[in-house]
């Protein structure tokens, strides 16, 4: 998407599945935020995904598609409602559906440049798998989202 259309968007944070849609927050909340997503992790097991062929938001986003499942769901909603339930946070509910992918191309694909660019992926066969073993908070420092924190699951035997 870079060397052919010039979207340097998503290269602006690390591959991820958002759970919680970006909001703003002061400083000094952070390490609040950092333990409450650490307490939650705690109760939380790996859980598999996959990935699947391509998709869009049309006129502007092409992604990969995650397979949406149980246990994915269940991450989602089961932080949103911990995290809005402490009350600390504003965080709110989001009136847009879950739904899980990650970002190829966002805000600079341009919409003279959307179909050419989607005509690429709209019948490619893509599949991976990976595991999912902790949350992480990204942070947007003006330019790029970085990583700022890591929670680990709870390793069961068997599991990632």
């Amino acid at each position: 998407m870079k060397d052919h259309f010039d979207c340097v968007t998503a290269l602006r944070s690390p591959a991820h599945i958002t759970l919680v849609p970006p909001f703003w927050m002061s400083d000094d909340l952070e390490n609040k935020l950092t333990g409450a997503i650490c307490q939650f992790s705690q109760h939380q097991v790996p859980l598999e995904i996959t990935l699947k062929n391509f998709a869009a938001f049309k006129p502007r986003v092409i992604y990969a598609d995650v397979l949406s499942t149980p246990h994915l769901q269940a991450l989602y909603s089961q932080l949103l409602e911990y995290l809005i339930a402490l009350d600390r946070f504003p965080i709110k509910n989001d009136d847009r559906p879950f739904h899980p992918h990650v970002t190829i191309a966002t805000r600079d694909l341009h919409k003279k440049a959307f179909h050419a660019a989607w005509e690429g992926f709209k019948d490619r066969n893509y599949e991976a798998v990976a595991w999912i073993n902790g949350i992480s908070l990204l942070k947007h420092n003006q330019k790029n989202w970085d990583v700022v924190f890591t929670s680990q699951f709870k390793t069961i035997l068997g599991n990632r």
